[in-house]
């Protein structure tokens, strides 16, 4: 299963990108504004989108992306695409987004009958497979309804935690899983620590005791997502302080890496 960084950042500034990847040439785990530097050709292949929650900087790209391939997906009659997301999220997306005064409703474009967009419930524990590929939702702990994901084929699982504070049951079932990769957020500096706790988002300290769940034996490389453009430096500095005596695989995602799970 090949996995492309579209955008990781917790903001956009150049270079930067909100949150997207790209599972194979198929799938997007969420859908933010990195999604707009997939070629268009590629982006009228999508054909399931996996929703962590709600909030723009994740689904920023959806409605225009449903936009830019509509005529392509119409002209060889390819259906519609899957969102796969928490209830919560669905009904956040068609009250907020979808609603025809923000943008159309895509759910009845061109008709009810054949719509270019199709919402697909899924709740905490349940997955999604094509043959090839499986997806799972994982428990997030965020201000409004969230999830992580988990993705895996014929190697191990790639896992994303999601927008997230504090979360034992993230840990329960990812220990129970084969894990090649871990994407985890890390918004904010440890300065910003208490705007983190309250917004349900880690930071550095909370980092590293999330990372003490990691069951006993397992090393897997470990991907820091969603920070602020202008404190990744001294975000990664201070989680490779506060790392140090465990010594974990700890690296920066950036925008543009692909990996081969």
């Amino acid at each position: 299963m090949k996995i492309q960084v579209l955008g990781c950042s917790g903001a956009i500034a150049q270079g930067c990108r909100t949150t997207a990847f790209l599972l194979d040439d198929d799938v997007l785990i969420d859908a933010g504004t990195g999604v707009g530097d997939l070629p268009l050709a590629l982006m009228a292949s999508v054909n399931h989108v996996f929703i962590t929650h709600a909030h723009l900087d994740h689904v920023a790209a959806l409605p225009l992306m449903l936009d830019a391939v509509a005529s392509s997906r119409l002209a060889r009659g390819a259906g519609a695409v899957q969102v796969h997301a928490l209830p919560d999220t669905i009904a956040a997306l068609r009250a907020h987004l979808f609603n025809g005064l923000i943008w159309p409703d895509f759910t009845a474009i061109p008709s009810t009958d054949h719509p270019l967009l199709a919402f697909a419930p899924l709740q905490v524990g349940e997955s999604w497979t094509d043959g090839r590929k499986t997806v799972e939702a994982l428990p997030a702990v965020h201000s409004v309804p969230a999830v992580g994901f988990a993705a895996w084929g014929s190697g191990g699982a790639w896992v994303f935690s999601g927008d997230t504070g504090r979360n034992p049951a993230f840990w329960a079932r990812v220990n129970q899983l084969p894990v090649a990769q871990l994407v985890i957020e890390t918004a904010f500096s440890d300065r910003e620590s208490e705007l983190a706790r309250r917004s349900q988002h880690l930071s550095p300290g909370s980092l590293a005791e999330e990372l003490a769940a990691i069951a006993p034996g397992s090393r897997y490389p470990i991907c820091i997502t969603h920070t602020k453009p202008a404190e990744t430096e001294l975000i990664m500095d201070e989680i490779h302080r506060l790392d140090a005596a465990a010594r974990h695989d700890i690296r920066w995602l950036a925008a543009g890496q692909v990996f081969e799970i």
